[in-house]
C-alpha cells in the first residue's frame, strides 16, 4: 500500500511538471506573437524574445522549486531531530524501568532464598523436636506397659563427671525424674551444720590449697535449645572433700576478705575454660560471677583488671556477672571500676533479680548486655502486676537497648511454652542441664598448691599452653531435653 501511494505521488509530480512546462512554452510563444503582431518587430527578434522569456521562466521555476524543497527538507530534518530526541528519552525510560525490574527480581529472589533457608531450618528443628517427642511417648508407653512407677532414681554419675576423691553423687544430689516429659530437677542436699569458724577454716584451706572447682551450666537458645553460653558456678572443697556451695561460703569469705582472691582464681580458671571451649566453637561464651566486695576493693580489683587487660582478646566472649543489688548500690569507686572494665570491651550481666523495676537505658550505658530473670518471676501474675512493666513486654523493651533477656531456673516444659509467648530468646535451668563439674585431667587437676606467678602470668599473657596451670580439662555439660533425661533415668534397655 505504501508503494502504491509513493507511485501515485510520483505520477502527480510528473504531471504537474509537464503542465508547468507546457504553460511556460505557451506563455513564451504568446509573448513572441504579441510582440510580432502588435509591436511590429521581425519574426527573428520575436522568437529571440520568446526564447528569453521561456529561459527566464524555466530558471524561476527551478529556483522556486529548489527553495521549496529546501524548506521542506529543513522541516523534515527538524521533525526527525525531535523524533530522535523523543526516541532517546523513551529508550532511557525503558532502560530505567528495566533496571528497576531487575533489582526487584534480584531482591525478591534473595528474599525468597532467605525465607526458604529459614523455613528449612525451622522444619529441621521441628523434626528434631518431633523425634524427641516420639521417643518420650514411646518411653512413657513402655513404662506404663511394664508397670514401672512414674518416679525413678537417677543413675549414678560416671567417674568422669565427678571430681577425684568426691563422695558418690547420690550422697550430694538426688534427681527426681517425672514420667515421660516431666522436668528433671537435681537438688543438692545442704551440708552438715557447721559453725562460722569451721566454715572460715574450710574456706581458707580451700583457697590456700587451690581446692576451687568450676561447675558449668549451659544457657540455651529458645526454642532451638542450642547451647550459646555457659555459666561458671564456683564450689569449694574442704580437707575432707566435702562440697561448699556459694551460699555456704560467700558471706564468710566476704567477711574475712577472701572473696577477692577467690574471684581472681575463678577468673583465671574461667579464662582457661573459655580458651578450651573456643577451640571447638568460636561463638561460645562464658559468664563469670564477680562479688560486690571485689568490685569495691581497689587492691583486689587492680589485680583482676590487670589480668582482664591481658586477656582483652576474649572480652567479647567473657561476660562478668553481678547481682542486681550490686548495681543498685554502686558507689563512686564501684562506678569507676565498672567503667574501666567497659572501656576494655567487657560486657556485664545482672542476676539475682528480685523485681522488674529496671531502667534499660541506664544499664545499657553502663555496659550491661544480659539480664537473668527467674522464670517464676516472669510467669507469676501476682508479682508481675506490681512491676513497672508487664513481663511479656520486657524482652522487647530490653532489646531496644541491646540487652538480651535470659530466663533462669526453668524446671518444666510448660514454663518453656509460656516463656516463648514472652519472646524470651535464652533459657537456663535444670530442665536443660544442671551444673556439672569439669572432667578432671589427671590426679592434680583439682588438688595441689595454688598456681605460682609464672603460671598465672603465662595465662595472663594469652598463652595457649594453659595445661600447665592446675585445672580440669573441658568436658562441658550439654543441654538435654526431658526425653533424653527420661531415657537416662530408665536405664539401659
Amino acid at each position: 500500500m505504501t508503494k502504491g501511494l509513493e507511485g501515485r505521488a510520483r505520477n502527480m509530480i510528473r504531471i504537474s511538471t509537464i503542465f508547468i512546462a507546457i504553460c511556460m512554452v505557451l506563455v513564451a510563444a504568446s509573448l513572441g506573437l504579441v510582440l510580432y503582431s502588435v509591436a511590429g518587430i521581425t519574426g527573428t527578434e520575436s522568437a529571440i524574445v520568446a526564447l528569453t522569456a521561456l529561459t527566464f521562466l524555466i530558471l524561476y521555476n527551478a529556483v522556486s522549486m529548489r527553495l521549496r524543497d529546501r524548506t521542506d527538507v529543513g522541516g523534515q530534518i527538524a521533525d526527525l531531530s525531535r523524533g530522535t530526541a523523543d526516541l532517546a528519552r523513551q529508550v532511557a525510560e525503558f532502560g530505567r524501568r528495566l533496571a528497576a525490574i531487575e533489582g526487584r527480581v534480584m531482591s525478591a529472589n534473595s528474599a525468597g532464598a532467605d525465607r526458604i533457608q529459614a523455613v528449612v531450618g525451622e522444619i529441621s528443628e521441628l523434626g528434631v523436636l518431633v523425634k524427641q517427642l516420639a521417643v518420650s511417648v514411646a518411653a512413657h508407653d513402655d513404662m506404663l506397659a511394664s508397670g514401672v512407677p512414674a518416679t525413678a532414681p537417677a543413675p549414678a554419675a560416671t567417674p568422669e563427671d565427678a571430681p577425684p576423691n568426691e563422695p558418690p553423687p547420690a550422697a550430694n544430689e538426688k534427681s527426681v525424674v517425672m514420667a515421660a516429659v516431666a522436668p528433671v530437677k537435681i537438688v543438692e542436699e545442704p551440708s552438715a551444720a557447721r559453725s562460722q569458724a569451721q566454715i572460715l577454716a574450710a574456706v581458707k584451706s580451700a583457697v590456700e590449697e587451690n581446692r576451687i572447682d568450676i561447675y558449668l551450666q549451659p544457657m540455651v537458645t529458645l526454642p532451638q535449645r542450642k547451647v550459646r553460653f555457659y555459666e561458671a558456678v564456683t564450689r569449694l572443697r574442704d580437707d575432707k572433700d566435702q562440697i561448699l556451695t556459694a551460699d555456704d561460703f560467700i558471706a564468710v569469705a566476704e567477711a574475712a576478705g577472701l572473696i577477692g582472691r577467690i574471684d581472681h582464681m575463678v577468673m583465671l580458671r574461667c579464662v582457661q575454660v573459655l580458651r578450651r571451649l573456643m577451640v571447638r566453637n568460636k561463638d561460645v561464651g562464658i559468664f563469670c560471677n564477680v562479688a560486690a566486695a571485689t568490685l569495691g576493693n581497689p587492691t583486689t580489683f587492680t589485680q583482676c583488671l590487670d589480668f582482664l587487660e591481658a586477656n582483652r582478646a576474649l572480652a567479647s566472649s567473657f561476660v562478668l556477672e553481678f547481682k542486681q543489688t550490686t548495681f543498685r548500690n554502686l558507689g563512686p569507686t564501684e562506678t569507676e571500676h565498672l567503667a574501666a572494665l567497659a572501656q576494655r570491651g567487657y560486657r556485664f550481666s545482672i542476676d539475682h533479680v528480685s523485681d522488674l523495676r529496671i531502667e534499660p537505658r541506664e544499664l545499657a550505658d553502663r555496659g550491661v548486655r544480659f539480664i537473668k530473670v527467674p522464670a517464676a518471676l516472669l510467669l507469676d501474675q501476682k508479682l508481675s502486676s506490681a512491676s513497672d512493666i508487664h513481663p511479656s513486654d520486657l524482652s522487647d523493651l530490653l532489646g531496644r537497648f541491646g540487652i538480651d533477656l535470659i530466663a533462669e531456673r526453668i524446671e518444666g516444659e510448660r514454663a518453656v511454652v509460656d516463656l516463648l509467648d514472652f519472646d524470651v530468646r535464652f533459657g537456663q535451668g535444670f530442665l536443660f542441664a544442671p551444673p556439672r563439674p569439669l572432667r578432671p585431667e589427671g590426679a592434680s587437676a583439682t588438688g595441689g598448691a595454688a598456681p605460682n606467678k609464672a603460671q598465672v602470668s603465662q595465662v595472663s599473657n594469652g598463652s595457649d599452653n594453659i595445661a600447665s596451670v592446675n585445672g580440669p580439662a573441658i568436658d562441658p555439660p550439654r543441654a538435654t531435653g526431658n526425653a533424653a533425661l527420661a531415657r537416662r533415668a530408665a536405664g539401659p534397655a
